[in-house]
């Protein structure tokens, strides 16, 4: 049985709180997928689960133009996608993805879906799931395959 966590967020602080608990559990090579609507708070959680390896929240943001940005942390580098405006695997492929997903970082990617034949059956998947303009229901599951 895949092991799954849920919270309930009532707050921004909240979920930076959880994702800050997350982060604490991973480890060099982990790829952590983010789902969810448009403004169900993905780049939110990324800023509280780069901050616990050091990274100022305030220079996480959607790096949904530039598919990639590099967060230099301590002890680990963070790398995180968006996808949302990919067209095929290819394009990912083309910056050389497998080699953050499969490197010496964690990799956080939003919009997942749009790069499956890359993500690693082992992946950490955080749903984040809209209960009303506060709040949110956050389920971690750890080891699924999406498909």
């Amino acid at each position: 049985m895949t092991p799954i966590n849920e919270h309930v967020s009532f707050s921004e602080d909240d979920t930076f709180t959880i994702a800050r608990e997350l982060a604490a559990s991973c480890k060099e090579g982990d790829v952590v997928c983010l789902h969810g609507y448009l403004g169900a708070g993905k780049t939110h959680f990324a800023k509280g689960f780069a901050s616990f390896f050091k990274i100022d929240p305030d220079q996480v943001d959607s790096p949904t133009f530039v598919i990639l940005q590099e967060y230099h942390g301590e002890p680990l580098h963070v790398y995180h996608f968006d996808a949302y405006r990919l067209q095929s695997t290819e394009q990912v492929k083309s910056i050389g993805a497998e080699e953050y997903l499969y490197g010496d970082g964690i990799c956080l990617i939003e919009w997942p879906e749009k790069m499956i034949d890359l993500i690693p059956e082992y992946a950490i998947h955080v749903y984040l799931e809209t209960i009303s303009e506060s709040s949110r229901r956050i389920k971690i599951v750890f080891g699924e395959s999406i498909s």
